[in-house]
């Protein structure tokens, strides 16, 4: 299996071409961009790329999406049925447990909601898993943006299904740099606090103009931060660290 991954240097997010080295097939997972060096390997390995497959609908996951299809007309490209009338281009769905094949890949589907609630990992012969905006090195996803469910979903997501692959699984986020199962269960932490290895934490701040505890500011992809709270009502959230504000600041 070769992976080549192309990064956006305003948006961080990464569009990747998972090809079959010896039945010349290959499938692009998102299309954030730049798709331009990826498309020149298709060209230039002469795969046949039979698939683009999007883990969800946001724009910088999909901005180059046009391009791809001139070039690349005949390739389907499919989404979780949830988000497929949000992105025009889209031509099919993608079932979550439903698996595909391009050549030799055998690509499962993972409903992963959470980011948003039509969120798709996709597990690629079972050794490496494309994660989207779902779980990043040292990170997790956010449960603000467009389209969004729930912490409670995000969680369940990272903990009961991406990290319940087995600990070699090749982590290959939507943004930024790759990880494994092991690294992200030893030194993400928020999955550390989920694992109980950690404690929580307990300051009071104030997120999004409301009042909250603080149950960790953590690092974020993008070099800035992510934070976990808990509102007065008990109820858990992950929000921009830059809309938390600390007590002590």
């Amino acid at each position: 299996m070769i992976i080549e991954r192309s990064m956006n240097d305003a948006w961080l997010s990464n569009t990747y071409l998972v090809a079959d080295e010896l039945g010349a097939h290959a499938v692009m997972i998102d299309a954030g961009g730049p798709v331009d060096p990826l498309l020149e390997v298709l060209e230039r390995m002469r795969f046949e790329l039979t698939h683009v497959l999007l883990t969800h609908h946001h724009h910088d996951h999909v901005a180059q999406l046009e391009r791809v299809r001139e070039r690349h007309p005949d390739a389907p490209v499919l989404i979780h049925p949830a988000e497929r009338e949000d992105v025009p281009g889209a031509t099919g769905t993608l079932e979550p447990e439903t698996k595909i094949h391009s050549g030799a890949l055998e690509i499962e589907p993972l409903h992963t909601p959470g980011h948003t609630a039509g969120m798709l990992s996709l597990l690629v012969n079972g050794t490496d898993v494309f994660t989207g905006d779902t779980l990043f090195k040292g990170s997790v996803g956010g449960v603000r943006a467009p389209g969004h469910t729930t912490y409670a979903d995000l969680k369940t997501s990272i903990m009961d299904k991406l990290l319940k692959l087995p600990p070699a699984t090749r982590i290959h986020p939507g943004h930024t740099d790759p990880t494994t199962v092991a690294d992200e269960l030893e030194r993400n932490r928020f999955v550390r606090i989920w694992r109980g290895v950690e404690p929580e934490g307990s300051e009071p701040c104030t997120a999004l103009g409301q009042p909250a505890t603080l149950i960790l500011l953590g690092a974020d992809y993008d070099g800035g931060h992510k934070a976990w709270v808990r509102w007065q009502d008990g109820s858990d959230d992950i929000v921009p660290g830059s809309q938390v504000q600390r007590a002590a600041a």
